[in-house]
């Protein structure tokens, strides 16, 4: 199997040469089946420029979408890799279609991400809403799919809400089901000979890159079945991913592929989902035994003016008994849970301020070059 390659055939003939459960993530941006009539015309009197292409105008009735949906989604699920992921990008005309087919094909759903468009096109006639968001379904093989998660390094690439720490250090939130992103616009946007933009439904490198970010590990395999102008291809040989790109169109794929010969590898820590690395163990005899902790002081709970004593086994002792931090945190907050991670809810006093444990074990890990 041929990979880092942009394939010019039909997408299911191409799918049917991918060995099975070689595919690490799969991209999918399909044909919505817009179902346009007629012209539109801007406020001025424009023509708007919207997708009424033949390849998603290609369907004859419902049934004849749900057909070539089945069909290629049938081809993912046999090639994407047990612990795989399949995400989907779809309007309001398709997407609940698509949905309920990857249901009854036994994928697995974990998300539904709202694509908010930050400059969407308006509703020239003023009928209706303006359609200013697209859907993504992210998608598992199966229930038992083990499927990456970068949960971390999704946090650093949600630049949207930022929040602080005790030290005014700034704390990026865990990243939600709503991404607000332009679509493309000015350089990203490709043009032909004319001018005029290739591609209708050219989607944005940085909806791609949180997509690919979050859910596949360097060197993994990555497959767009319908690649369009290859920002799917482009995003994953930034972020040092393998690819395969499949479009039927000549155009498509000559443009696709100067943009993606012209894209540098970066072997950055978003590549790297260096965020999502485990740090070195430090346990409570550690710090204790570094200096950083002394047997006999105070320790407090979150914000609370509850205090135990620290042992010298670095256990906590409470007058009537003594637990270790993390049965102690469950027994405090008087859950059901026989024990909670206590390092970020223990606190002891340094220059006249609570530091938490985990912090401490920051600071241990950086003395000691871990």
């Amino acid at each position: 199997m041929l990979v880092n390659q942009i394939i010019c055939q039909d997408t299911l003939t191409a799918m049917k040469a991918i060995e099975d459960n070689s595919v690490a993530l799969i991209f999918a941006d399909p044909p919505y089946w817009m179902r346009v009539e007629g012209t539109l015309h801007r406020v001025k009197g424009g023509a708007f420029d919207g997708c009424d292409d033949a390849w998603d105008n290609q369907f004859t009735d419902l049934a004849d979408y749900e057909r070539f949906t089945e069909a290629w989604l049938t081809e993912c699920r046999r090639i994407l890799h047990p612990d795989g992921s399949l995400w989907v990008i779809g309007g309001m005309q398709c997407i609940y279609s698509i949905g309920a087919i990857m249901q009854r094909l036994g994928f697995w759903i974990i998300n539904d991400v709202v694509w908010q468009k930050t400059n969407p096109t308006p509703n020239f006639l003023g009928s209706r809403l303006t359609n200013s968001h697209e859907t993504l379904i992210w998608a598992g093989k199966s229930e038992k799919s083990k499927v990456t998660f970068n949960y971390h390094t999704g946090k650093h690439l949600n630049t949207d809400t930022v929040t602080s720490d005790e030290h005014g250090r700034g704390i990026r939130k865990q990243m939600g089901s709503v991404w607000r992103i332009p679509v493309c616009r000015n350089t990203e946007r490709l043009k032909d000979t004319q001018g005029h933009k290739l591609h209708t439904t050219q989607k944005p490198e940085d909806l791609l890159t949180r997509v690919i970010a979050i859910s596949s590990r360097i060197g993994d395999l990555v497959l767009d079945p319908f690649g369009g102008t290859m920002t799917t291809a482009a995003v994953a040989k930034r972020l040092c991913r393998r690819y395969i790109a499949i479009d039927s169109s000549p155009l498509y794929c000559e443009y696709g592929q100067r943009r993606v010969d012209a894209v540098v590898e970066q072997l950055d820590d978003v590549a790297k989902a260096t965020y999502d690395i485990k740090p070195v163990p430090v346990s409570m005899q550690k710090l204790l035994v570094s200096g950083l902790l002394v047997e006999g002081e105070g320790v407090f709970f979150e914000d609370r003016d509850l205090r135990a004593t620290l042992t010298h086994q670095a256990t906590l002792d409470f007058g009537d008994m003594v637990l270790d931090i993390h049965k102690a945190a469950a027994y405090v907050n008087q859950t059901s849970a026989p024990r909670l991670n206590g390092f970020p809810l223990w606190f002891v006093v340094r220059d006249g301020r609570r530091v938490s444990l985990d912090a401490l074990r920051v600071l241990y890990r950086q003395q000691h070059g871990l």
